[in-house]
């Protein structure tokens, strides 16, 4: 049976706490599409492919972790929007999208499933953005994990070697996972005194900051450091609302 996409949206908007994150753009609904939905197609990125994927497999609704509204984008419709705008109208495929509120959830975030999966004995929420964390201290048990098998961890499970600055200890206790593009909180990882921290994207800076705070500096991929999360959410909407579910992998170098 097919669901309604207002209980859907809904749901997601009360599971993420949409309301306590300062985001860069809206979270939630952000095309209006299709009233039920029977199926539902997740993504990183809000895209041509992406909405091309969905119309191919007949989805109704689609769940992105970077949407289509950013406050820095100008306020116009480029040539691109309009086109991605097109695919959404002319297919009656809805758009929802969740940032910072996937990122910092503290079961569900994409920086608590990297924590998760890269064998944690616990975690634990940090890095506020304006008030609430959206990141994660991920602690490993014992004497900890010896640098290299925490980087060779960080490759399987994102699919690809990372960009390592190995200048932190042998054995690594305590990492800051802040996916994306956060080389800018290296800085706070070094004065919690963190052994390490994983972000996505990495700044020419960071190479002598690590160096010289004496961290782990691990650089995964933007793309790669945040699928898990939007695929969990649509898994999550998948048994919920009886819908099926699809992840679409495009992947991206950065």
């Amino acid at each position: 049976m097919p669901a309604r996409t207002a209980d859907i949206i809904a749901y997601l908007d009360e599971l993420l706490a949409v309301e306590r994150f300062a985001d860069y753009g809206p979270n939630g609904l952000q095309v209006p599409g299709a009233a039920e939905v029977a199926k539902v197609l997740t993504g990183v990125s809000a895209q041509r492919a992406l909405f091309e994927r969905a119309r191919d497999e007949g989805a109704q609704l689609v769940l992105a972790h970077h949407g289509l509204l950013w406050d820095f984008d100008p306020r116009r419709i480029s040539a691109a929007q309009a086109a991605r705008l097109k695919l959404l109208l002319a297919n009656d495929i809805a758009l929802a999208a969740y940032h910072l509120p996937l990122d910092g959830h503290p079961d569900i975030g994409n920086n608590a499933l990297l924590a998760d999966a890269l064998g944690a004995e616990r975690r634990e929420r940090a890095f506020p953005y304006k008030g609430e964390p959206i990141g994660a201290i991920a602690r490993f048990a014992g004497e900890g994990v010896p640098i290299e098998d925490l980087i060779a961890r960080v490759a399987a499970v994102t699919d690809r070697p990372p960009l390592a600055f190995e200048a932190g200890p042998p054995r690594v206790r305590t990492l800051g996972i802040v996916s994306g593009a956060a080389a800018g909180t290296l800085s706070e990882a070094i004065d919690l005194g963190l052994d390490a921290f994983l972000t996505g994207e990495p700044k020419e800076h960071v190479m002598a900051e690590a160096r010289e705070g004496g961290i782990h500096f691990i650089a995964a991929g933007h793309y790669a450091t945040e699928t898990l999360g939007i695929r969990r959410l649509g898994e999550l909407v998948a048994e919920r609302f009886g819908v099926e579910h699809v992840f679409a992998d495009i992947p991206n170098p950065v």
